[in-house]
Formats: structure tokens, sequence, C-alpha cells
């Protein structure tokens, strides 16, 4: 199928399988390699992507899905000499290791910033009528679809702490 993609703003077109999934598409069709596959069934966030300003699995959504969608990989996230204030937060706080994960944990830490800044509760927002606070235990939950299987976890939390205004 022709299908007709707008990836980091840019149009692009690509002949695809019918159930070549998101992330297949991004990576061997577009040569976008920052999402990775890392278990292909949704369970570790490798892949996160945003969809029209929401964060997916690109894994588990069909490419020919999202004709017509704005999608946004970590390479439209900043580019060398202009990260992004959370790609730079993770640097700056050694929030990986290995690196594997690194692209989906950012892209799933700019929408918990964002989730969080439009007052959208996590199952562990205490008071819904308050203000949202990003606690630790707050950014935990919400990271919690983004395994990092070097454990750098507490640097990723004082990445995403600095970013959100909290203290590290």
């Amino acid at each position: 199928m022709h299908v007709k993609l707008n990836v980091n703003g840019h149009d692009l077109n690509c002949d695809l399988d019918p159930r070549t999934t998101l992330l297949d598409a991004l990576r061997e069709h577009l040569g976008l390699t920052g999402s990775k596959k890392g278990c292909d069934q949704g369970q570790c966030g490798a892949c996160t992507v945003f969809v029209n300003g929401r964060r997916i699995n690109s894994c588990l959504t069909l490419a020919v899905m999202h004709e017509g969608d704005a999608v946004v990989t970590i390479e439209g996230l900043g580019a060398p000499g202009m990260l992004h204030p959370m790609q730079a937060a993770f640097i700056e706080h050694d929030a990986f290791q290995c690196g594997y994960c690194t692209p989906g944990q950012i892209c799933s830490a700019v929408a918990l910033t964002d989730e969080a800044a439009a007052g959208v509760p996590s199952h562990v927002t205490a008071d819904l009528c308050a203000p949202m606070a990003l606690t630790a235990t707050e950014i935990r939950e919400r990271m919690s679809g983004n395994i990092c299987r070097c454990a750098a976890y507490p640097n990723i939390v004082a990445a995403i702490r600095e970013v959100a205004g909290g203290k590290a």
C-alpha cells in the first residue's frame, strides 16, 4: 500500500505491506532508528513515539493506521547543538547506561510532563482537585511503561524532575 506519513514535520511517502508496524516503517523504511524494538509486544516502551501529541508504543500499531497523523520520534525532539530540554537533562543527570531504552524513556518523559501540566491524573494522584505535583512517586508511576534493564531509574527521575521544575 502507498502510505503518506507526516514524520517529524515532513510528509514522507512509503510503499508498505499493510501489516507493517509503525515502528518497522520508521526504522526499516524511513531510516529513523532512534525508536528501538525491545520486546515487540508493548511491554518495554523502547519504541515510544508521539502520534498527534500522545505517546504510543509504535510496535503495537500499524503504519497504515496513521496516514495523515503527526508522528514525532526522538529525532524530531531535538538536534545536535539544539537538544530538547529533556534530552539535555538526561545527559546532565547521566540518566542512561547502555542507552538502548533512552529514546523511549525521553519521549515518555516529555509526554508525562505535558500530561501533568494539563492536569491529567495518574493512578497514584492523591488529590484530583489539587494542582498536579510531579513527585518522585508520580513520575515513577507515569514512567512505569518504560523499562530500563540497566536500572538508571534514580537518574531518570532526577532528569524529569529538573525539567518539570522540581528539585532532583
